[in-house]
């Protein structure tokens, strides 16, 4: 008997992208036997007999031969389970239960289950865009994943459940069929958090200039003044995902895990426990995944307590607040994963946190709160725009009838759409906020009136501002522009910028 090679295409994971590998299958006569070469892991390893109980589970004949699988290029390193399906094709191919012209141009990736079942994988996106790129016609992969797939265009997505179903399909005995998309939905409340945040007009202000430009946001504060829910209402404010976003989002979380088949269409809130490690927050691992940090991308990452995160988890996030990416070097790859985030963080002054409260006295010593407010390094801190410090309100205020019906959401929202707008206009793309110009833009688009320069020289020489910080104090007086329809950057804009950056 001649040998019998059989080819057939799947994809590996290589952090945010994809890489095109061929899935070779050669069978001849010999000790009956199925080997898989081609620098796969443990999980690759395993497949062997999840593949062969799901063939012969599916009513399919597994050849009696000796079977060699080679996944090329084999300089790649190769991780996870969806290589079952494109295996068990690849000898279902070569021993002539399916024809070569049959899987021509299709792309399979899918677990398989020992009765042939078919289980849903991470990545979905990334393979249809793999596809799309390597000019695949068909993609087939698990029926929960074929959400996620079908938001990248041009190719055609296919959803099975099985592996007999799979093979019906490809030898065209059956017509695929369709399944309904899903949205991720936010939790319902009775009412908008922020709508609910009593008195702390100007933190709102705060939350609106974070949400308009995009600028990081600090908030100090002794327990109980509000702190954490102002926060939280951050994720309100901010609009919709645009298809490109859509697509980003949706595929970091595929990335992260494939049990949920969820379509991200409104931005993520992430906020990690302190104790999170540091590879759970920028990613990466044995088997890489994007971090919270990634998870946040085009939302918000909230860090309750900032001071009580590890120094090195939060001096990681330095590279990431400028450039928008987290890159990570490992043995075998360089892996980088967007991470273009809001954040948003909350600490106390002090470790009883009631320094400077008018109400409890702090029992804290001098060289305890230079400590704990040296956690946070003067270069991250550098890196945030808006920092504010929040009073508690008074407890009788609680109950102003006026306070508990005024309904501010809708009318900040529209306040924060109309400045994107006008940034949209501005840098002529919709990606792009005034927390990301640089100086250069900042000269030729900003509109900085004389006063507001000599202004913005004489605050900058008193009170010791870097150059980052000089420059993100314009950005920051551009976005309160906006949400004022200035064209210009007035004295009054750079006055209130100034105070953003200067309350803790």
């Amino acid at each position: 008997m001649q040998n019998r090679v059989a080819k057939v295409l799947s994809g590996a994971l290589v952090g945010f992208d994809g890489r095109l590998v061929e899935v070779e299958a050669d069978m001849k006569n010999g000790l009956p036997g199925l080997q898989i070469v081609g620098m796969g892991n443990k999980a690759i390893d395993e497949a062997r007999q999840r593949v062969r109980s799901a063939i012969s589970n599916s009513l399919l004949d597994f050849p009696a031969q000796k079977l060699t699988i080679n996944l090329a290029p084999a300089e790649l390193p190769k991780d996870g389970t969806h290589f079952d399906v494109p295996i068990a094709i690849s000898i279902l191919v070569a021993s002539g239960q399916l024809k070569a012209k049959e899987v021509a141009g299709s792309l399979f990736v899918g677990e398989l289950a020992l009765d042939g079942t078919i289980r849903p994988i991470r990545g979905a996106i990334t393979f249809a865009e793999l596809a799309k790129s390597n000019h695949c016609q068909r993609l087939f992969l698990p029926l929960q994943n074929i959400s996620q797939a079908k938001l990248v265009k041009e190719v055609e997505i296919i959803g099975v459940e099985s592996l007999q179903q799979l093979f019906k399909v490809v030898r065209g005995f059956e017509p695929p069929y369709e399944a309904e998309l899903k949205t991720a939905h936010t939790k319902e409340t009775d009412r908008p958090l922020f709508d609910s945040i009593i008195g702390h007009e100007q933190a709102k202000r705060a939350l609106t200039i974070a949400a308009a430009g995009r600028h990081n946001l600090l908030f100090s504060g002794s327990p109980g003044a509000g702190k954490t829910l102002l926060a939280r209402s951050l994720s309100e404010l901010l609009p919709d995902l645009s298809l490109e976003e859509v697509i980003e989002v949706t595929k970091l979380h595929s990335l992260n895990s494939g049990n949920e088949a969820i379509i991200y269409t409104k931005p993520p809130f992430r906020a990690p426990h302190h104790s999170a490690t540091l590879t759970s927050l920028i990613g990466g691992g044995l088997r890489p995944k994007p971090g919270e940090l990634s998870l946040a991308h085009k939302g918000v990452l909230f860090l309750d307590e900032l001071p009580e995160y590890p120094r090195t988890s939060l001096e990681a996030l330095r590279q990431p607040l400028e450039d928008r990416h987290i890159s990570l070097s490992r043995l075998y790859e360089h892996i980088t994963y967007p991470a273009d985030i809001l954040l948003i963080a909350t600490m106390n002054p002090c470790p009883c946190g009631y320094l400077g409260d008018t109400r409890t006295p702090c029992s804290c010593s001098q060289t305890q709160i230079a400590a704990y407010q040296k956690k946070i390094s003067g270069p991250l801190l550098d890196r945030i725009d808006l920092r504010m410090t929040i009073v508690k309100i008074p407890s009788e205020y609680f109950f102003n009838a006026d306070t508990l019906q005024e309904k501010q959401l809708l009318k900040v929202k529209k306040l924060v759409l109309a400045a994107r707008q006008a940034q949209k206009k501005r840098y002529d793309r919709s990606d792009f906020y005034n927390a990301y110009a640089s100086l250069d833009e900042a000269k030729r688009l900003f509109m900085v009136a004389n006063e507001a320069k000599e202004l913005l020289t004489t605050a900058t020489k008193k009170l010791a501002i870097t150059t980052r910080g000089y420059l993100r104090v314009l950005r920051v007086a551009r976005t309160i522009a906006d949400l004022e329809s200035s064209e210009g950057i007035t004295a009054s804009h750079i006055a209130e910028a100034l105070q953003y950056r200067n309350q803790t």
